[in-house]
């Protein structure tokens, strides 16, 4: 914990004053992003540091493996729906980017069976990628592919579907006022990748 103040020490000193106008006229305006990033709980992979952003370009939101649910209007807790609720009737943004990973713990769980971890909550979460566990199981088996990896990009391929379930992002992109991109962080090479085509290719 003592690190973690100490992180803060220094942004305030640094990156705060630094950026002191910024964060003043965000205060006073509000913030207005032009693009939402659903990203990975995975401490190695941060949005903000990847994309060099500054505070209010990026609206953010995190879980465990990026993972879109579909629109869904029961009486549950939805932590990531609300946000994109949010960001996409609210803030209006014009471009949502579900950003994935390499090595991501929760993919690895899936395909794993969960062993060693709880199933409260992780469990039934993943179940959203089952489809993208079921591709990549059947590309290993037929065709040798690396089945994490497989996962971790059809896995990105449902949550891009998953948006298309919320009516009012559908009619967004529709009207091209919104655009839905997939991305894949390569932790091993540093590489950036995109989907075009249904193919992942380097940006």
């Amino acid at each position: 914990m003592l690190s973690l103040i100490e992180g803060y020490r220094r942004f305030r000193e640094t990156a705060y004053r630094e950026h002191r106008a910024l964060y003043e006229a965000l205060v006073a305006r509000g913030q207005s992003p032009r693009a939402m990033v659903i990203g990975c709980s995975d401490s190695r992979v941060d949005p903000a540091i990847l994309f060099g952003t500054e505070p209010g370009e990026i609206f953010v939101v995190r879980n465990v493996a990026n993972l879109v649910p579909p629109f869904a209007q029961s009486g549950n807790y939805h932590g990531t729906s609300a946000a994109l609720e949010f960001a996409v009737r609210s803030l209006e943004v014009e471009h949502v980017i579900v950003l994935g990973h390499a090595r991501c713990g929760g993919i690895a769980a899936l395909l794993n069976n969960f062993a060693g971890l709880g199933s409260d909550f992780i469990r039934p979460w993943m179940q959203i990628a089952a489809p993208a566990r079921e591709k990549a199981v059947d590309q290993s088996r037929k065709a040798g592919a690396d089945a994490q990896r497989c996962c971790e990009h059809e896995a990105i391929k449902v949550s891009l579907g998953n948006l298309q379930s919320f009516p009012w992002i559908a009619e967004r992109v529709r009207a091209g006022k919104l655009q839905l991109h997939g991305w894949y962080f390569d932790l091993e090479t540093g590489e950036l990748l995109q989907l075009r085509d249904e193919h992942f290719q380097p940006v």
